[in-house]
């Protein structure tokens, strides 16, 4: 999270992620899962009770406002097939961009380590870091993740700590929810882009 906060506050400056800079970040950076066989089957759905469970995991004392959240989401989507658990730092005043890393997880077809980036146009401010859980909605596969997904990408939902937001692509649907400072206050638009690997170019 520190590299990640670090690395957004450089860009906010206007430094330049050279070489030397991408070197440093790489030796500390530990090994990943390699990317899902292409295939891998439909993933099984999730309870809504084991997704409450890992969320509280997540974010503590958020417990009553994440139980809320689940409850829209559930309501409106139904049960994911899946779900990310991270940390994602942000940095934006009129516009900027966002990065973060985390685990896919799945009931049947196993856990995938996955990054994501993506600019953000509206009304944040900071360089925040933020604990994020991700539900993950009719994923085909997993390798069906690792895309852009385009949606209304702020707080669309707001209680106690927690913003939600949603993201689509194809049917199927990402539900990022963010704690922070001010829980990502604002209307942004823009995507998230999933890759098997870390990169800093959010386009």
């Amino acid at each position: 999270m520190f590299r990640l906060l670090r690395f957004v506050l450089l860009l906010a400056a206007g430094l330049s992620a050279g070489a030397a800079v991408a070197q440093d970040l790489e030796v500390v950076a530990p090994t990943y899962d390699s990317p899902p066989p292409a295939t891998s089957g439909t993933p099984a759905q999730f309870s809504a009770d084991e997704i409450l469970a890992s969320g509280n995991r997540v974010f503590g004392e958020f417990t009553q406002g994440f139980a809320a959240i689940v409850e829209r989401a559930v309501s409106t989507y139904g049960l994911p097939n899946g779900y990310i658990v991270g940390e994602e730092a942000a940095g934006a005043i009129i516009g900027g961009a966002r990065y973060g890393e985390g685990t896919l997880y799945t009931r049947n077809a196993g856990t995938y380590r996955v990054f994501w980036q993506g600019p953000s146009v509206g009304f944040d401010i900071g360089g925040n870091g933020n604990r994020v859980m991700m539900m993950v909605y009719n994923l085909p596969s997993v390798e069906a993740i690792y895309n852009r997904y385009v949606g209304i990408n702020g707080s669309a939902y707001v209680v106690a700590g927690l913003g939600m937001t949603v993201l689509s692509r194809q049917g199927v649907y990402v539900v990022p929810v963010v704690s922070g400072v001010g829980a990502r206050l604002g209307v942004n638009f823009g995507y998230l882009k999933f890759t098997t690997q870390r990169t800093w170019n959010p386009f």
